[in-house]
């Protein structure tokens, strides 16, 4: 059994049209305060681990604005309960130039640990730099003195696998009545979020192109 650490049900019913045998967990693991979802995954990952004692996956999910510098990120829910999805349009707008054309992207990172050893697998936020040396709990002295060491292992837990899945949008004026959180502001193809129906959001999400990847890979597995 592999356990979706999340209370959500809709999450849970996504991950099962790329996963035979996926359930959720309900976990309060750490959320570490990161600039990148790579750093909060994999140490949620490692910690439902820990407690479950079974294969478990952690999600993070966040919008990143171009004009802003990839702001809102990883603090994007807290920053919707704060100050609203229509002031992070408003301040988009302000801020980008018009080459930018209020570009964005959606970016979803899935986190695996069963506590099991596996190699790195080719997908492009598994690999070994500082903010996968970051996200795996190795040190600099460690990082600079082993450049291959690529796989999530580390002395103070088991690896943890990563992928990811980004969706490229831009930011508009509110539109549509579907969706969640930033749905409204975020126009794919000429549709927003909230415009789409969950079948026609579900076949572009960023969620689901990380789990797509994941589900290969852990089939394989």
């Amino acid at each position: 059994m592999l356990r979706y650490v999340t209370t959500n049900e809709g999450k849970v019913a996504e991950a099962r049209e790329y996963l035979d045998d996926v359930s959720a967990l309900d976990f309060d693991y750490t959320e570490i305060q990161s600039d990148s979802l790579v750093d909060i995954a994999a140490r949620g990952a490692r910690e439902a681990h820990a407690h479950a004692d079974e294969p478990v996956i952690v999600d993070d999910a966040g919008l990143f604005v171009d004009s802003l510098g990839g702001f809102p990120g990883p603090y994007s829910a807290y920053v919707e309960d704060t100050v609203g999805i229509e002031a992070v349009g408003r301040l988009a707008e302000r801020e980008r130039g018009n080459e930018e054309d209020g570009r964005a992207a959606f970016r979803c990172v899935i986190a695996y640990c069963d506590g099991e050893e596996f190699a790195a697998s080719p997908d492009p936020v598994d690999r070994g730099d500082r903010v996968t040396a970051a996200a795996t709990d190795l040190d600099e002295d460690e990082e600079s003195g082993d450049e291959d060491a690529d796989d999530g292992s580390s002395p103070s837990g088991p690896p943890v696998k990563l992928f990811e899945g980004v969706v490229r949008g831009r930011i508009v004026e509110p539109r549509g009545d579907g969706g969640f959180g930033y749905d409204p502001i975020f126009e794919h193809d000429g549709t927003t979020m909230a415009e789409m129906s969950t079948v026609e959001k579900n076949a572009i999400s960023h969620r689901g192109r990380a789990l797509a990847k994941f589900g290969e890979w852990y089939h394989e597995r």
